[in-house]
């Protein structure tokens, strides 16, 4: 009995790493503001890691990420940490947006920013506007 048991614990510990990975949940059309606020290399990381576990479940969602405050280096092309990760994503349809009010405080301008990357005025105004309109609001880290 005990190396039954036993035997069944090694299969399901063999088999964890397919019952970890995500899977698509629906294809319906989801629409998310994602805000950002923080920049460091981790959470920028753990954002991209976010943004593409989202895709996994849910394929046909559509994505803005709202970065703002400290979070303006994920979407500077010269300190961006995940470049390569955010040209993935936007190919993949997700949108990047930088905060002007953001920009303004950084002295950072349009140019700065990785390809792609969208200017909204203000963060907040944009997430206030997407909820209204039904987006589904999420913040990024933990």
């Amino acid at each position: 009995m005990k190396q039954n048991l036993r035997l069944l614990f090694f299969l399901l510990l063999l088999g964890s790493p397919l019952l970890l990975e995500a899977q698509v949940v629906d294809q319906d059309v989801h629409r998310v503001i994602f805000q950002v606020t923080k920049g460091e290399t981790a959470d920028q990381q753990q954002v991209i890691g976010q943004l593409n576990n989202i895709l996994r479940a849910l394929p046909k969602a559509e994505i803005e990420v709202i970065c703002h405050g400290t979070s303006l280096p994920l979407v500077l092309e010269a300190q961006s940490d995940v470049k390569d990760g955010i040209t993935d994503l936007q190919n993949r349809g997700v949108v990047f947006a930088a905060c002007e009010n953001t920009m303004h405080k950084a002295k950072a301008s349009k140019e700065d920013l990785i390809s792609g990357v969208i200017t909204v005025p203000s963060a907040l105004a944009e997430i206030i506007i997407k909820q209204e309109q039904g987006w589904s609001l999420i913040k990024a880290g933990n």
